[in-house]
C-alpha cells in the first residue's frame, strides 16, 4: 500500500517534503521487530494527531499499533500524560486475568530503547496498543447497546478501582470542577457586561448583552442568564460532597464518551480508550458525563434544542449495565450521589458552552457565531429535562442497586 501523505498531521517544524518520511521513522523507533509497512490517519479526534502504524513482521504475519502525537496545546505537560498511562499499564498487568469476557485496555508500547515515548524537535509521540476486530458508535442505537456502555465503562472502574490515586498526575486541573467554571462565567460576564466600569445592576448587564443582539438571539441569551442565576448554588453539589468527606478522589476516565467504548464483532463492550484525560476525579464525573452524552437522542450538535429530553429508559440501561459490575466498590453515598452527578454533568456542559460563546467562542470550535450559544441551549434542555424526571431517576437508581 502506498505511503499515506501527512505532512499537514505531523508538524509545522518539518518542511513538507520530509514530513512524510519524518512519520515513518519516528513510527519505525517504536518497532522492535519486523518492519513499517503502512501508516494511515486514524479516527476523527480534533486533539492529537492520530495514525495506525502496520508492521510487516519476519514470520510473513502483519501487526498494528496506534502511533500519537500528543497536542501540548491542550496538555500542556505531555510527559504527564504518557506517564499517567504507563502507570495504568504497569497496573493493569498486575490485575487478574480471569474476566468473564473479553476486555482489553490499550497499553503504552516502549520504544527500542525501553523509554515510554519519542521526542522529536519538542513534541512527544507514543505508541499504543490496537484493539482488534471492534468498532465505535457515534450515537446509542439500541436499549442493549446501552447497557453495553454502562458495562464498558462500569468495567473500566473496577479495574482501576485498586489503583492508588495518588501516582497519577492531574493533567487536566479544574476539570469537571463545576464551580471553577462558575467562577470563570462570572468573571467573563462582569467583562462583559460592564465594558471595564467597576460595577452594573442585573438591567444593566442584560442591556449590555442584548442590545446588539437581534430579538430571538436575546430571548436565548436571556434565559440561558436566568437558567444559571437559578442553578448557582445547587452546582457546587459533588464539590460539597467531596469536601465533606462523602465522596472520594479516584482514579477515573474523564471523557466516557458513547464513541469511547469499543464495541467487538457480536456488539459487546470491549475496550474504553482515549486514556488521555485519565487522572484523579470523582467516579460521579465519568457517570454523569456518559449518561448526559448518551440519553440525549438528538445528541449535543442538534439545532432542535427545544425538543432535547433525556431518555429514561435508555439511562435505565445504561445504569444497569454500570450497577451489575459496580457493586463491588460503590459506596452508599456514591449511591446518594448519582443522580446528582446525571443532573449536574449536563448543567455544567452547558455552562461552558454558554460561557464561551460570551466570551467570543475561543475555546470550543463552531461553525458559525451562535453555535455555542445553541450547545448550551441543548445542554440546560436536557438538564430541564432531567430536572423533571427526578422523582423516577432517583426510583430507578435505587431499584438498580
Amino acid at each position: 500500500m502506498p505511503k499515506v501523505p501527512a505532512a499537514a498531521l505531523v508538524s509545522d517544524k518539518h518542511p513538507t517534503g520530509s514530513a512524510e518520511s519524518l512519520l515513518w521513522a519516528i513510527a519505525e523507533r517504536f518497532v522492535r521487530s519486523g518492519q513499517v509497512s503502512d501508516i494511515r490517519p486514524l479516527g476523527n479526534g480534533n486533539i492529537n494527531s492520530t495514525f495506525l502504524v502496520t508492521v510487516f513482521l519476519p514470520s510473513r504475519s502483519e501487526s498494528r499499533f496506534v502511533l500519537q502525537r500528543i497536542n501540548a496545546q491542550v496538555f500542556r505537560q505531555p510527559e504527564l500524560v504518557i506517564q499517567n498511562m504507563a502507570v495504568l499499564s504497569e497496573h493493569l498487568r498486575c490485575q487478574p486475568t480471569d474476566l468473564p469476557r473479553r476486555w482489553e485496555t490499550p497499553h503504552i508500547l516502549p520504544t527500542q530503547q525501553g523509554e515510554h515515548f519519542w521526542l522529536e524537535s519538542g513534541e512527544y509521540w507514543r505508541a499504543i496498543s490496537f484493539i482488534e476486530d471492534s468498532h465505535v458508535l457515534e450515537t446509542v442505537e439500541s436499549l442493549a447497546h446501552a447497557e453495553e456502555v454502562g458495562y464498558g465503562l462500569a468495567m473500566f472502574h473496577r479495574l482501576i478501582s485498586t489503583l492508588p490515586v495518588d501516582r497519577l498526575a492531574d493533567t487536566l486541573e479544574g476539570f469537571h470542577i463545576t464551580p471553577a467554571y462558575l467562577d470563570h462565567y462570572a468573571q467573563v460576564l462582569t467583562e462583559r457586561c460592564t465594558d471595564g466600569k467597576t460595577t452594573a445592576t442585573d438591567a444593566d448587564s442584560n442591556a449590555a448583552l442584548t442590545d446588539a443582539l437581534d430579538s430571538l438571539q436575546a430571548e436565548q441569551v436571556h434565559y440561558c442568564l436566568a437558567f444559571v442565576e437559578q442553578r448557582q448554588d445547587w452546582a457546587h453539589v459533588l464539590e460539597r460532597a467531596k469536601a465533606a468527606g462523602h465522596l472520594q478522589l479516584r482514579p477515573i476516565h474523564g471523557d466516557p464518551k458513547i464513541n469511547n467504548i469499543m464495541l467487538g464483532e457480536n456488539g459487546q463492550a470491549v475496550s474504553l480508550i482515549d486514556l488521555d484525560t485519565l487522572k484523579p476525579g470523582l467516579l460521579h464525573y465519568d457517570i454523569g458525563d456518559c449518561l448526559r452524552s448518551g440519553c440525549n437522542p438528538l445528541g449535543e450538535e442538534t439545532e432542535d434544542w427545544e425538543n432535547v429530553v433525556f431518555d429514561v429508559e435508555l439511562a435505565r440501561a445504561m445504569l444497569r449495565g454500570y450497577l451489575v459490575q459496580a457493586k463491588d466498590f460503590l459506596s452508599e453515598s456514591d449511591y446518594l450521589y448519582l443522580y446528582d452527578a446525571i443532573r449536574l454533568l449536563a448543567f455544567e456542559l452547558g455552562l461552558r458552552f454558554f460561557t464561551d460563546y460570551l466570551e467570543g467562542n475561543v475555546y470550543f470550535k463552531v461553525k458559525h457565531p451562535t453555535h455555542n450559544l445553541i450547545r448550551a441551549l441543548v445542554q440546560f434542555k436536557l438538564t430541564e429535562s432531567i430536572e423533571a424526571q427526578e422523582e423516577t431517576l432517583r426510583a430507578m437508581i435505587q431499584s438498580l442497586r
